[in-house]
């Protein structure tokens, strides 16, 4: 399912990219487990500490009550006004007579662990009877006293200087505590740092600098490696480009990188000699083919000079001319892959008399029947043209029984139209006709590359060769040729 997935991306086709996108998806992952992993304990340690620390905070507020419960009830008051006007404590504590109602800050993680240790201390000092309550308030919304004063409100030396921590304005921890009848004790206060703001932390600006930094120092790293790596295979590739493209001399190619690479390039150099070997060898041996074949050809076209029939003497001649012809496009085509021939007038007329002279009436059994004649010479390669034609009407002959050739001719295009009488092919395989060795259902011996070669013979004379099937039965072959492409 992962393969089918990363198949479908638009991933880098070099293996440069390829490798650089997987380290960084690899370094991606690595450092965000790692650092989930490294956030979590941190925001484990930070809860214990704060709840350590509201404990701590719980205990002073025990003793606050405890102080202020061993005073006589006129004193009170007393004390707390002088602990004011000495410049305030690290509580804010008040005596009302009812509790105050603010709004509540919406509860999170860290703040309900903060209440309930809070909560938890003052019961387990003062009896789990005693009413109280514990709650966080903004404040903005926090009142102080029976009037319920903000705090803006109060003398800064009272207040401020134990709640306010500009510009941050965290949340205040309001513990209120029912003394006795008509008596709650009022304390306000702040955690301490670095809980103040209750927030949980997210990953530091220097962690996120590491990863971005650690990450492209890693895809540098990766990058100059593969870099390093890849020069065998590009030296290894160049040389296949060129065996490919038909130089002359391919050298040997330069052995380096990795031991995989070491034996990829060792087998390279071996095929790139064994095929030079044969490719040697095949030229020599149908150099030698022709050479052999120039001879008999030669006492034939001095035997034939002595016949006394003079329409004998030149079907015999041009059956020569069209060996020998066939002699030389073979040799070329086996030393270039190619038939190298220049464009020259092509007398299309002469060309498929000879082709169909075998089969036609009264010499011929009357298989090939052809209409039509060609307005003017083609323009174009003599062999070429010769074998894509016959070709075409060699796979009618073969497949189609007879041959029925139409010759259509203008200023614009010369077309030829090959039907025969077979039983034509599947709409949907005509196009797979033109491949090498191609069978249909039912047929021994397919195809083969007829087809194929008489339609790069059209393409190189900027043609077509298409195929039609027709309604009463055969396929129809037409060899389309531009005279504007002359």
């Amino acid at each position: 399912m992962a393969i089918k997935f990363l198949s479908r991306l638009h991933l880098p086709r070099s293996l440069l990219g390829r490798m650089l996108l997987l380290t960084l998806l690899a370094i991606l992952l690595a450092q965000t487990l790692s650092s989930a992993i490294w956030l979590s304990q941190l925001r484990t340690t930070q809860l214990e500490g704060l709840v350590n620390s509201a404990r701590s905070m719980a205990h002073s507020m025990n003793a606050t009550v405890t102080y202020l419960r061993s005073l006589p009830l006129a004193y009170r008051p007393l004390v707390l006004d002088q602990m004011r006007s000495m410049g305030g404590t690290r509580f804010v504590v008040s005596l009302n007579d009812r509790p105050l109602d603010m709004q509540v800050l919406p509860p999170t993680q860290r703040k309900q662990a903060v209440l309930d240790a809070v909560d938890q201390v003052l019961r387990q000092s003062l009896g789990p009877d005693v009413d109280l309550s514990v709650k966080f308030v903004s404040p903005q919304d926090l009142r102080i006293f029976n009037a319920g004063l903000k705090l803006d409100e109060l003398p800064r030396s009272w207040a401020h200087f134990a709640l306010t921590l500009e510009p941050v304005d965290p949340p205040v921890l309001v513990t209120q505590i029912q003394m006795a009848q008509g008596e709650w004790l009022y304390i306000a206060s702040l955690l301490p740092q670095p809980y103040t703001s209750l927030e949980e932390e997210g990953l530091p600006a220097l962690q996120l600098w590491f990863i971005v930094l650690s990450s492209i120092f890693l895809l540098l790293f990766i990058g100059v490696l593969v870099h390093w790596q890849s020069r065998p295979l590009k030296r290894l590739a160049r040389a296949a480009r060129d065996m490919s493209l038909g130089e002359d001399e391919v050298q040997p190619v330069e052995v380096g990188g990795g031991s995989e690479v070491v034996e990829v390039g060792r087998a390279f150099n071996t095929m790139r000699a064994r095929i030079s070997r044969y490719l040697t060898e095949r030229g020599q041996l149908f150099s030698a083919i022709s050479h052999d074949l120039r001879t008999p050809i030669t006492r034939l076209r001095l035997r034939v000079e002595l016949l006394d029939d003079e329409q004998l003497q030149y079907k015999f001649g041009r059956d020569l001319d069209e060996l020998e012809m066939l002699v030389k496009g073979a040799l070329q085509c086996v030393k270039d892959t190619d038939i190298h021939e220049n464009i020259e007038p092509v007398d299309v007329n002469t060309l498929l008399d000879c082709l169909i002279e075998p089969y036609v009436l009264p010499q011929g059994n009357g298989r090939v029947t052809l209409q039509g004649r060609a307005t003017s010479p083609y323009h174009g390669k003599p062999l070429a043209l010769r074998r894509c034609m016959g070709n075409l009407i060699d796979n009618a002959l073969k497949y189609g029984t007879n041959a029925h050739l139409r010759i259509d001719d203008n200023e614009q295009a010369f077309v030829l139209t090959v039907d025969d009488e077979g039983p034509g092919v599947p709409e949907q395989r005509l196009e797979q006709v033109f491949e090498p060795h191609f069978r249909l259902a039912g047929q021994q011996q397919g195809y083969g590359l007829g087809l194929g070669i008489a339609r790069s013979i059209a393409h190189s004379h900027g043609g077509e060769v298409s195929l039609q099937n027709l309604r009463v039965g055969g396929l129809r072959v037409t060899l389309y040729l531009p005279r504007n492409a002359d």
